[in-house]
This record gives C-alpha cells, structure tokens and sequence, in this order.
C-alpha cells in the first residue's frame, strides 16, 4: 500500500481530528472574549508606583445611584504627578468598574482639610482635565483653618461657574457634611465611616488577579498554537518519523497540561483569598465582582482543556493508528511476498512421474515445499490474527485491515488447497505405478514360472499334480489390479492417469491377457497328462453350494411413487434382486411392500435379539453390496460408455457435454459406498452394536446425497428429453437391464430412505443394550437428513430472490401456514387490518433469516408436477421477535420485526407445528443474543448487555404494543425483543394449554 492508499484511510479519521479541532479554537475564542471583558488595558504595573503612594484609590465604596467613589487623600505627591501619568492613574481606576459595569457613575473625594485655595484650584482643574469617566460629583473638603477656609470659600465664590460647567463640584465644612451625600457604610475610617480597606492588600489583590488573567490568556494561547500544529501535520510513510511525532507531541503536551494544573491551583488559591475577603465584608461589591470574573476564567479554561484533552486524544490515537497501520503493511508485504514465492513454486512443481521411485523422490520435494509452506502460512496466521485485533480496536482503517486479513486467507487456503491436490494425486499415482509395477512383476514371474516347467519333467501323474499347484499356488498371488480390470481402474484413478500411464496400463492388462492365455494351455495340458492313467469314470467332488441370493429391499423405480417434487422421501418402494451372485447384470423385482420386517419370514419364530440384529445387519450389508453393485453397473454400462468411441447408438453432443447433469454426483457417492461405507458395516457384522457408531462417523459424508437430490429434477427433465435415445436402448440391452437408465438413477433417492428402516430395526431389538444410544443418533441424523434434503428440495423452487440465497444459511425448516399482516405506520397499515381473509404463505426459516413465500400451481401433468414458491417478504432474524401465543387460537403466534414496526400473525395448521417452530426459533435468537455477550466479552472495553432482571424495552417505548405487562424480554440488537412467557399471566384453561412437543418428524406438504 503506497502514501496515496494512507492518505484515503487517514481521511475518515481527519474528520473527527478536525472536528475537535474546530472545538479547542471556539473555547479559545470565548476564554479570549472573556479576558477582553475582565481585563484592563492599563496594567497595576504601569502606575504602580503612583497607586502605591495613594495619590488615589478604590476603597470598594458606593455613593447615590450605586455610584463608585474614587477617594483623592492629603498627599504632598499630588501636585508632583505628571498630567500623563495623573490620565493613567484616573483612567486604571475607572476601568476596573468599567469592564464589569459599563456607564457606572464615579464620586471624588478630594480631602484638602489641610491645604489652601490654590491647591484646592488646582486639583480641581486638574481632575477636569484628566478624569476619562462619568463625573456624578467631586466631594471637597476645605481647609480646617480659617484663614484658608475663608480664602476657599471666597475664591470658590467667584470660580464656581467655571467648576459647575466642566463638573459639579460640592464644598464641605467637615466629615460630618460629608454624610448627607454617602452613607457611612461605605466610607473609611478616616471620614468618620465603618468601611473596612487596606490599600496594601488592594495591591496585592489586584497584581494577583491580573497576574491570574494574563497567565490564563498565555496558556489559552499556547493551547492554541499547539492544536493548529497538531492539525497542520503532514504524516510521512516512515515509522520512525511517526515514532519521533507521537514524542515529541506527547512530552509538549503534558508540559502544557502542567502548565494548565499549575494556573488552576493558583486561580483555586485566589477563589479562596476573595471568598475569604467577601465574607469578612459583604459590602464590598468589588470583591464579589472579582470572585465571579476569576470563577468565570477558570470555568472556561477548563471548557478549553478538556476541548484540547479531545482533540489532542483524536490526534494521538490517528498517530498510533497510522503507526499501527503502517508495521501491518510492512508485515503484510513481506508475508505476501513470501506466499508469491510458495505459489510460484507450486505452480512448477510437476507431478507427471513415470516410475515409482520418480513418484518417491516427488513426494519427498512435495513434502519439503509443503513444510516450508507450513512455516510460512504460520506467520500469515498470526498476521491474521494481529489483523482482527486491530479490527477488533476500532481501528479506523478496519476495513483495510481485513481486506487484507482476507487476502492472506484467501493466499492460504488456496496454496495448501493446491499443494493437498497435489500431495493427493501423487499418492493416488505413486500407488497406481506400484500396483502396474506389481502387476507387471507378476506377469513375468508367471512368464518365467512357465518357462522353468519342462513338460518332459512332469509326465507322470505326480508331477503332473504338483505342476497344477505350482500354477495354483501362483494364481492366488495375482495382484488385485488385475483382478479389478482396466475400467474400474479407470473410474478409481481417473484424475491422476494420464496418457503415457493409460499407455502403460494397456501393455500390462495385454500383457496380464497373454500371461493368461499361457496359464490356461499349460493348465490344459497339465490336466490331460494328470488324466492320462485314470479311469475313464470318476467321481467328481460336488460344487460349493452357492447360497440363494437374499431378495434386495431397495424400492422401486416406478415413477408413480418416485421422485414427486414435493419430496416427501418416506415413499414406498419395490425390492430388487440380481439374476445370480456372480454375475454383475441387475434385475429389479417389484414384490416389496414397505410394511414387511427387515427380518427374514423364515426367521420370526427365532426371538432372540441377538440373532435377529445379526439378520438384520446382514440384510444391511447384503443390501449395500448391491447397491454398490448397482451404482457401478450404471457408472461403466453408461456414464464410461458415452466416452467409447465405438459408441452402441449415437449419442447427441448435448447429452455429452451435460452427463453431469444426467448422472450428478453419482461418482461421488459410489466412491464413499465402495471405499469406505460399504468396508466399515461389513467390519460390523460380528457387532451390530457398534453399527450406530459406524453411521455417526460418515454423517457428514451423507450430506453429498443432498447435492444428488436436488439436481434430481434437471436430471429427470433431461432424461425426459433424451430418453428415446438409441444409445440409452443399446446400453439397457448390452446390460440386460429390464429397467430404463431413470429407474437406476433413482437408487440413491430409495437408498437413502432405506437407511432409516434399518435402523429403526436394530434399534428395536437393541433397547436398553451397548451402542443403543449411538443407534439412536444414527437414526435421529438419517431422519434429520431426509428433512434436509426434503426441505432443500422445496428451497430450490423458490422464485424473485434477489441476492445470493446461500448468504441466508442452512434452510431449517419449511412449511405452509395462515398469516395475516399489520403495520404500525405507512399507507399500508389501514389495507392490511382490513384483510380479515388470511393470506396463504409458505415460509422458509434459515439460521439469518425468514422468507414469506406464495405457493404457485403446479405444472406439468400427473406425477411430473412441480410446484413453485414465488417470493414475497424477508425478515432478517437480527431484527425478529416472537409472542409465542395468541388470544383466541391456540395455532397462533406473533413474528414481529423491528420493534414491532411489523406484526405478522401465523397459524399454524397444529398445534405441535406451531411448537415446534416457536422451538426453532426460540433456539435462534438465543443463539443470536448469546453471540452477542460473547462479542462483548471478548471486547472488554464494551459494555456487556444486562442481565435478564434489568433488560427489557428502551425506556421511551415502553411494553412493546400488543404485549401486556409483567412479560420477561430478551433484548437481542436495538429492535430485538424475545418474548419468553405468554401475554397474559391469568392461568390457562386445559384447551389453552400446549400440548407435548412431539418427536420431529418431517412434516408432509
């Protein structure tokens, strides 16, 4: 995956990055709006020296309209402060009521009790000309001395109007005058009031707060210039490079969240001083207004932090992600190369051999490659694994991730797929060039044996004899390829003969023949010279005698009681029997009746359980041998035929190129009945117990009869249209056959519903005794695959899906049900409670989902109709919920689908259907809920769904409509609810209460 590839799994992830991003910016810019609405322009630090020579100050005092008092003391340092520094001064103090209070009026208080007209004058010009607030009025108090308070009042006589224009201006005899126009509360000590200041600790108060507020704008500034960083980097394809970012972002950010502790301890500290402050006096307005302006800083800088705390998460986590991301694809493309590499060398690894040692060496090389894959595949595995664990954490490249997880299986599997074939077919050739290699040994033995017996040396009646046993003895040794013949040969090994072996398979059966052929004149000519001195009259021993044949219980292939579509497999059958044991020409005998005992007539007075299962198997075995017998017949006597260039009729090259379609599988399953089954009940004979043992080991193998079946149809069509073929006549009568190819195409279908009898016998004599319970499983599984396949049977006519229909799962079950329809919102809803008829549906239940279907006409005539589903509505079982009954019928229950946005009310034709749907859906849905708390245990940092007791409804739905209160719920996903008791919790009547779940069974449509 190259940068471009990064860069479109990092834009998913840049979303979220930017969103926090916009976030830290907008806290930002209110903490920045905030500190220009708390702050003063003018710093203590830039009139400090003036303040703290109390040339003038704020005691916290309040005059008539909450007017604030500005109070000028006696100080010599007046009259020497510059005009400049005098505007600073007035303008600072003015400004800290300002910002909080805007158009707030401001009281002087000029105390001159000491000093004289001019200075009075003075000042007064002065204060006009500096002051830069709202002057509500100048408070004077005049010289205590009677010389200067009667030059005071003499001049402010005659310079009253030119005060009054610029300020009103009050002059006052003494304290006590003072009182008429400020309260004493809010006057200090020294004007005779009970204001409590200390101008030191304002100084300190105020260098605190401002100090608090530029430190507060330094590290909102910080923060900010710290996430446009963040946002602005560029991530490079280097490990190292992301490596050296997640440091050194890392360290500059808990440098700043020290930085963010540390002024948070220091605006707690100067909370604390000021709340101190207002409870000692509650008058001081000021002190309560300083309160909330550093509560309000503080607010919003921890607003900012935990905006930059989020924003910086996303940040990281992207950076740890695209780390992550990138050492897996770096993992990846060194394990894929690698896998290139095991492909490549699969692909030339030949495996045409010639000798058994060529085939030897080969397997060696094949072994070798195969462990170097192994190897290999290993660390693919654990790649894998490390894949669903980033998967597993949310990693925003996931869907990358698995894509590749997903490759590399896909790699996998396809190399040891490959290298099994052909590690399969080498073993399958390396034993067919021994068995030719045997074979051809045995030949020239025989050859050579020939040729060592000197006729001259055995005319004696003796040597005649032991040259007969001599040949005897070697025939029994004949290798059992050569007992078996080129075409079955051909059939067991067809994938792996190729022509330079079918080459030398013919020499050696030519060469097997001529052996033969000298084998038999020596033996002639033995016998005649073992003849020679013996009366012409002999008593000859008598003939093994050869065993009647038990009568085959395999059904019929009548067409009447075959292969109906609606594939109901308990059909009854007819019985088959071949002509004589050893020859290998079927005949079909058509006097079975199903309702006769697996057990012989002659045998039913015998009651011993032993004996009787003895029977029993041996009808079982007897049966098999046949059918494989059967099976083989039609595979040489037809399917190889319609390879022979000297074809029996002529033979249409459309029926050629579909003899898969004709035959289906039936090579298949002659394979597992002639290798393995029909071996394994033959090893069963002396132990019919352990016969149940022998069904549930090959129960997986049974399903291929499922495949069989369900291309039936095709088949049969196609036998339909060809079946006056010449070349179908000419193979039926080279066979002997009295039966048509379709009668034999049928035996599968009858065998498979033979098993089941069978069972059901030894099951009955076998009660209560070793490899019962085994017994009964193997029955259980042979029923539950007649339903199996009777249920696909009705799958593979369903019409209008859309979609993969195998992506639902394994069909479960099938059948014919009412169903009415209502919906809780839509144009729908009003039609559909109208419907007071039930519709007629036909519903498929797989392990993802539910299919409501319409059942069509059938077509054709007499036992060809077919019947056809035509699809209608599906309902995925992640959504699905149930009420198991419903008021007024006993047959009927509730499916309910998201929520209960739609309710689908079914009645079931009896009451054990209905039981033993709820069963099957009950199972589902638990199923569903038990992997979803094992998904959240797995996934520990996921919250794990809550118990029973706790679960229920969301609460803004409340008890979902149509369900009464006090019902248990299961919640499954957001909108899936199981409802586990019924609707209502009143006692039932005995004709409401279910009945017995029965046995399965499948059920007949």
């Amino acid at each position: 995956m190259g940068p471009a590839s990064l860069q479109e799994e990092r834009e998913p992830e840049s979303n979220g990055e930017m969103e926090g991003y916009r976030c830290l910016l907008q806290a930002g810019s209110q903490l920045e709006s905030t500190l220009q609405q708390v702050t003063v322009p003018v710093s203590l630090k830039e009139v400090g020296g003036y303040i703290e020579k109390q040339v003038a100050y704020l005691t916290g005092g309040r005059g008539e309209d909450s007017s604030v008092i500005i109070t000028l003391p006696e100080s010599s340092a007046f009259s020497d402060i510059p005009e400049e520094a005098l505007a600073k001064v007035f303008t600072y103090l003015t400004l800290i009521p300002r910002t909080r209070q805007p158009g707030v009026k401001f009281i002087i208080i000029l105390d001159r009790r000491l000093d004289t007209w001019a200075t009075i004058k003075t000042a007064l010009a002065r204060i006009a000309a500096s002051f830069p607030g709202n002057l509500h009025l100048v408070l004077v108090l005049r010289p205590t001395s009677f010389f200067h308070r009667t030059v005071t009042d003499i001049g402010f006589r005659f310079s009253q109007e030119d005060f009054m224009l610029k300020m009103p201006v009050v002059m006052l005899s003494s304290v006590t005058d003072l009182l008429r126009y400020i309260d004493e509360n809010q006057l200090t000590s020294e004007f005779g009031g009970t204001l409590d200041y200390c101008h030191s600790d304002w100084i300190v108060l105020r260098t605190a707060i401002e100090s608090f507020a530029v430190t507060v704008k330094d590290i909102a500034q910080m923060l900010q210039g710290f996430g446009t960083e963040l946002a602005e980097t560029e991530l490079c394809d280097e490990g190292k490079a992301i490596e050296f970012l997640l440091e050194s972002h890392t360290d500059k950010y808990r440098k700043l969240k020290d930085a963010i502790r540390s002024v948070s301890k220091e605006g707690r500290h100067l909370l604390a001083s000021l709340e101190t402050s207002g409870k000692e006096d509650d008058s001081q307005w000021d002190v309560r207004l300083d309160w909330e302006t550093v509560q309000r800083l503080l607010a919003q800088l921890r607003d900012m932090e935990s905006a930059f705390d989020g924003f910086f998460e996303k940040h990281h986590l992207k950076l740890h992600h695209y780390l992550q991301l990138l050492r897996y694809e770096q993992s990846f493309k060194e394990i894929a190369l690698c896998l290139e590499h095991l492909v490549g060398q699969e692909k030339e690894f030949s495996i045409s051999v010639d000798t058994p040692a060529q085939a030897e060496q080969a397997l060696k090389m094949l072994d070798s490659l195969e462990s170097n894959a192994q190897v290999v595949m290993s660390r693919a595995q654990i790649i894998i694994l490390h894949g669903h664990q980033l998967s597993a954490g949310h990693h925003y490249a996931m869907a990358l991730i698995m894509q590749r997880c997903n490759e590399l299986r896909h790699f996998c599997d396809t190399l040891n797929a490959a290298l099994q074939t052909k590690h399969t077919r080498l073993q399958h050739t390396h034993q067919l060039l021994l068995g030719v290699g045997q074979a051809q040994t045995w030949c020239d033995d025989g050859a050579y044996l020939l040729a060592n017996q000197l006729v001259e040396k055995y005319q004696s009646k003796e040597g005649a004899q032991a040259a007969l046993r001599d040949i005897e003895r070697f025939l029994e040794g004949e290798p059992s390829m050569l007992s078996s013949g080129p075409d079955i040969l051909a059939i067991e090994y067809e994938a792996v003969i190729t022509p330079p072996l079918q080459s030398q398979i013919g020499k050696t059966f030519a060469k097997h023949s001529a052996v033969q052929q000298m084998i038999q004149s020596r033996q002639a000519c033995l016998r005649k010279l073992a003849d020679k001195h013996v009366r012409p009259i002999q008593l000859v021993a008598p003939r093994a005698e050869i065993p009647p044949h038990s009568k085959s219980p395999l059904f019929s292939p009548k067409h009447g009681d075959g292969l109906k579509f609606t594939f109901d497999l308990s059909l009854p059958g007819k019985r088959a029997s071949r002509k004589s044991p050893n020859s290998r020409k079927i005949e079909v005998m058509h006097d079975y009746q199903e309702s006769r005992s697996c057990v012989p007539s002659g045998l039913d007075g015998e009651d011993s359980p032993d004996v009787l299962k003895r029977h029993v198997m041996r009808e079982l075995i007897d049966t098999e041998r046949l059918y494989v017998e059967e099976l083989l017949s039609v595979l040489l006597g037809y399917r190889a035929e319609m390879d022979n260039p000297a074809l029996p009729g002529p033979l249409p090259s459309i029926l050629r190129s579909k003899r898969d379609v004709l035959f289906g599988n039936m090579p298949e399953i002659y394979n597992f009945h002639s290798r393995v089954f029909l071996q394994d009940l033959e090893g069963c004979l002396e132990a019919p117990e352990s016969v149940g043992a022998c069904f549930l080991e090959w129960k997986e193998s049974f399903q291929m009869y499922e495949c069989y079946c369900q291309n039936k149809p095709r088949s049969d069509a196609l036998w339909k249209q060809y079946s006056d073929c010449s070349f179908f006549q000419e193979c039926q009568k080279k066979l002997e056959h009295k039966l048509a190819l379709d009668s034999y195409l049928l035996k599968p279908v009858q065998r498979l519903t033979k098993y089941q009898l069978l069972l059901k016998e030894l099951l009955k004599y076998s009660t209560d005794s070793k490899g019962s319970s085994e017994l009964q499983g193997a029955l259980t599984a042979m029923l539950d695959l007649l339903k199996s396949v009777n249920d696909s049977m009705h799958q593979i006519a369903i019409t209008g899906y859309e979609g993969d229909i195998c992506e639902l799962g394994r069909v479960l079950m099938q059948g014919s049900f009412s169903v009415w329809i209502s919906h809780k919102k839509g144009p729908t809803r009003m039609k559909e409670l109208a419907r007071f008829k039930p519709m007629q549906r036909h519903l498929f239940l797989y392990e993802r989902a539910l299919l409501f279907c319409k059942r069509r006409e059938e077509h054709g005539d007499g036992c060809d109709k077919t019947p056809s589903y035509s699809f209608k509505h599906c309902l995925k079982m992640t959504a699905v919920g149930i009420t198991e009954n419903v008021k007024g019928d006993v047959k009927k229950f509730e499916i309910w689908y998201s929520g209960r946005e739609e309710v689908y009310v079914v009645q079931a034709p009896t009451v054990e259907v209905k039981m033993a749907w709820l069963t099957e859906l009950r199972r589902i849905l638990t199923n569903q809920q038990k992997l979803l708390r094992d998904e959240a245990h797995q996934h520990g940092h996921m919250q794990l769904p809550p118990p029973l007791s706790e679960r229920g409804m969301r609460p803004s739905r409340g008890v979902p409509r149509g369900c009464l209160p006090g019902l248990d719920f299961v919640s499954l996903s957001a909108d899936v609810f199981l409802c586990l008791r019924s609707r209502s919790r009143r006692p039932r009547s005995p004709r409401q209460r279910p009945r017995p779940r029965p046995r399965h069974r499948p059920q007949r449509h």
